[in-house]
């Protein structure tokens, strides 16, 4: 079930910067002359305004359609922020829903499928989104304009309220009816920045109130169907294993079992309810064949990947200069090895899905990430196409990557179940697929273990003369759907970026990696490659910096190649007092990654505590991440996006022992604790580029900036992560 997707997906994926070029009309008028399919078109009333990205109703409320996954990041209240400006709405009209699953309409621009991920989702959507609300906005008030028999040129909008100098005014809702039948204008005009009112303000979390209040239904967890089943799976202990037999006897004896199935995953046991399907669970003897699982500890599998960066490996596009030349006649070579575990995303949402099928068509209720690649899978177990197969997305409590799967393996386990159930002659019905905690932590899908080494050549002085870096780990995308324009000459981009690319001055620089293989199932993790190489990169400036006998921030503004870079790492050091003494006991480091198009600097200030752990009493972070569309959304991701690799680097780590995972919930792989969280101080730079990522791009400084600031005060760098491995988490 893992490789249903093995051909490349048909569509092809136009480059970050090109669709962020990308004219007005070309985003909106097309989609605009589309109708909606699905759920959306089946609530549509006579008066009702409803084109695919947007509905106003009767009632006058302004339903935005997101057809992104919001798993917490605010991507929902940020499109329709995008749709209020241009529309001039009343922020308290607004509402938003889940588009259905539909590539031809709601496709990703970055990935020429719908999908969510990368940190995409403002950016490719700033200008379609805003062009869906300019074209229903004109359509206002030609509606307005037909029934007053005035000029278009002599109305306005504002606050929701569609206003002639006459004295004539009317609501959305009022004109929704007669908007409806107004001709969708090709390429509508935009506002002019000096004109927005909401972009660049803070628009109100649409998400809040129902989260704040306990609203029912509103995850993928939370859903409830008549007659419907749950079912958990036995999963096999080690990666690669495939049950052989079992024996349910015992299992059935519970009350409320329905029915135990044997799938390739594992061993699915249905329920009338979640608990009586994990108590049965519990009961199931299940025979594993283990011939082809991962039987190797974690320790060895580092050990191997740290072997392999001593070889050659695939040589990686950006190389350049004389780097064998210059080692070899560096007066000094800095020989430093990094190592990375294995991470979980652990989500407070496990993951979970319900399906009802009935030999024909398919729905699924799930926090969907990659609508289109979903529906693919999921057809393809079922027998049926992939039109046949709606998706009906929910809120998602977190993902960080793992929802985002480029096998949809939970879509697969979800379909096969079911399909079983009919196969079996019976009725169809809904059932809903839980993961549990443990399941999610043992369950694989892992930031994969990296390995680096990194080789730079001095001179008598200390000035760099060449960097020659390898990295060995499983790639990502290697045997996905996404191979075909994500890894060449078998370099996944994924593995090495942010050190095929650094952002400094470098004489002479080479860059291999290696592939290593493991049952482990791995995947990407909040800012992906990112989380290793910005650790490696930014620790190994400070030892040069060190070296060279400099200040670490005037060694990176001397040597950096991008302005933007250079503009956080300023920032964040005038807002952190960098020139100012720190109080006794208190040691500072600092660190810029640029991820997702969007840069990042952050200067972490720490202490020790009696124990000698380290505590992280402040970050200062600098972001520019564009047009910054609500500044409150952004400082949240940016605090996010710090405590969770905070967490990471202080104690995060998924070991295995003979091939079994050691850990199991957050009592052993344990997440950042109230009393480990810093002072965070957000400041965000004026900027009239493009909007890019902010979901992402706050996790990878914070990491070498502690190691730098713990450097700063032991003279050592870490270079084995977690934290706590070194007796300081």
């Amino acid at each position: 079930m893992l490789h249903l997707l093995e051909k490349p997906l048909a569509t092809a994926a136009p480059s970050r910067r090109s669709f962020l070029k990308m004219s007005a009309g070309a985003l909106g008028g097309l989609m605009l002359a589309l109708r909606v399919p699905g759920r959306a078109q089946a609530s549509v009333q006579e008066a009702e305004f409803a084109q695919p990205f947007v509905h106003i109703r009767p009632d006058n409320k302004v339903v935005v359609l997101i057809k992104h996954l919001d798993k917490g990041q605010g991507t929902a209240s940020g499109l329709a922020t995008l749709v209020a400006e241009e529309l001039d709405a009343d922020p308290a009209q607004i509402e938003t829903d889940f588009a259905p699953a539909n590539a031809e309409i709601y496709k990703n621009l970055a990935f020429g499928m719908q999908g969510t991920g990368g940190s995409t989702a403002m950016a490719n959507s700033f200008v379609q989104y805003r062009t869906v609300g300019a074209a229903a906005k004109a359509m206002l008030v030609s509606a307005a304009a037909e029934e007053w028999q005035v000029p278009d040129s002599e109305i306005t909008v504002a606050n929701g309220i569609v206003t002639h100098p006459s004295g004539q005014s009317a609501s959305f809702g009022e004109l929704a009816g007669r908007a409806a039948k107004q001709e969708v204008p090709a390429e509508p005009a935009l506002k002019a920045p000096a004109d927005w009112i909401y972009i660049g303000k803070s628009f109100p979390r649409l998400d809040v109130p129902p989260k704040s209040s306990g609203a029912v239904g509103l995850y993928g967890m939370d859903h409830q169907a008549e007659n419907m089943l749950v079912a958990v799976l036995a999963r096999p202990p080690k990666f690669g294993a495939t049950p052989v037999s079992f024996d349910d006897t015992e299992a059935r004896k519970v009350k409320g079992v329905v029915d135990v199935i044997q799938a390739p995953s594992g061993v699915a046991v249905l329920a009338t309810s979640t608990w009586p399907a994990i108590k049965a669970r519990r009961l199931l003897e299940v025979i594993w064949d283990e011939n082809n699982a991962e039987q190797r500890g974690t320790e060895a599998m580092a050990a191997e990947l740290t072997a392999m960066t001593a070889t050659d490996g695939l040589p990686v596009p950006g190389s350049h200069g004389d780097t064998d030349g210059a080692l070899a006649k560096a007066a000094k070579v800095i020989e430093v090895d990094y190592s990375f575990p294995f991470l979980a995303h652990a989500p407070m949402e496990p993951l979970d899905i319900t399906v009802v099928f009935d030999g024909t068509g398919a729905t699924f209720w799930t926090g969907a990430q990659f609508q289109t690649i979903d529906q693919t899978v999921a057809a393809s177990v079922l027998g049926i196409t992939p039109d046949k197969v709606a998706i009906e997305t929910t809120w998602a409590g977190g993902s960080f990557g793992r929802r985002a799967q480029p096998d949809s393996h939970y879509f697969a386990e979800a379909a096969l179940i079911a399909k079983a159930r009919l196969e079996a002659g019976n009725a169809p019905q809904p059932i809903k697929v839980v993961w549990t905690r443990e399941d999610d932590i043992k369950g694989g899908y892992y930031r994969p273990m990296v390995a680096h080494k990194a080789r730079i050549g001095l001179d008598a002085n200390g000035k760099m003369l060449g960097w020659r870096h390898s990295v060995a780990s499983k790639s990502i995308m290697k045997g996905t759907a996404f191979e075909s324009f994500i890894v060449k000459d078998g370099v996944d981009s994924t593995t090495v970026e942010g050190i095929s690319e650094l952002p400094y001055e470098l004489p002479a620089f080479k860059l291999d990696v290696h592939n290593a293989k493991t049952k482990v199932p791995v995947l990407w993790w909040r800012s992906v490659g990112h989380t290793h190489t910005g650790y490696v990169a930014e620790t190994m400036i400070d030892r040069l910096a060190k070296e060279a006998g400099e200040d670490p921030l005037k060694y990176r503004l001397d040597r950096v190649k991008n302005p933007r870079l250079a503009g956080v790492l300023k920032l964040a050091a005038e807002k952190a007092g960098w020139d100012q003494p720190l109080p006794e006991g208190r040691y500072r480091g600092i660190a810029a990654v640029e991820s997702f198009q969007s840069y990042v600097a952050e200067v972490a200030e720490i202490s020790f505590r009696e124990d000698g752990t380290v505590k992280v009493e402040k970050v200062i972070c600098a972001v520019d991440c564009g047009i910054p569309i609500n500044p409150d959304n952004i400082r949240a991701q940016m605090e996010g996006g710090i405590g969770y690799g905070l967490g990471a680097i202080l104690r995060n780590e998924i070991t295995m022992t003979d091939g079994e995972v050691d850990q199991e919930n957050f009592d052993t792989y344990l997440p950042i604790r109230m009393t480990d969280m810093p002072e965070i101080e957000v400041h965000i730079v004026p900027s009239e580029e493009a909007p890019t990522g902010a979901g992402e791009p706050g996790t990878p400084p914070i990491g070498p900036a502690v190691a730098n600031a713990i450097a700063a005060a032991k003279g050592e760098w870490i270079t084995d992560l977690p934290l706590s491995k070194h007796g300081l988490a």
